[in-house]
């Protein structure tokens, strides 16, 4: 599996955003998203999965996620969400 997480602190809230991509059962590629709001009882996250019919797909599609997610303020993070 290949993956980041990201975070960002605005308002007093850390709000997170990973992508992993990972190859499935199907023989496809997957690409998971999921983002929300860190240590807030009752905020749950969101979650988006696409699938890629290879790797280098998926690893451009999370390419672009991570440069979108930088744009609007996330840095990466090293360690659990």
């Amino acid at each position: 599996m290949i993956g980041f997480h990201m975070l960002r602190n605005r308002k007093g809230h850390a709000r997170y955003y990973r992508v992993d991509v990972a190859y499935n059962l199907f023989g496809e590629y997957s690409v998971l998203r999921e983002w929300g709001v860190r240590g807030v009882p009752g905020a749950s996250g969101r979650r988006q999965v696409t699938w890629f019919a290879n790797l280098r797909d998926a690893c451009l599609a999370a390419e672009a996620l991570q440069t979108s997610a930088a744009r609007r303020g996330y840095s990466r993070f090293q360690g659990e969400v």
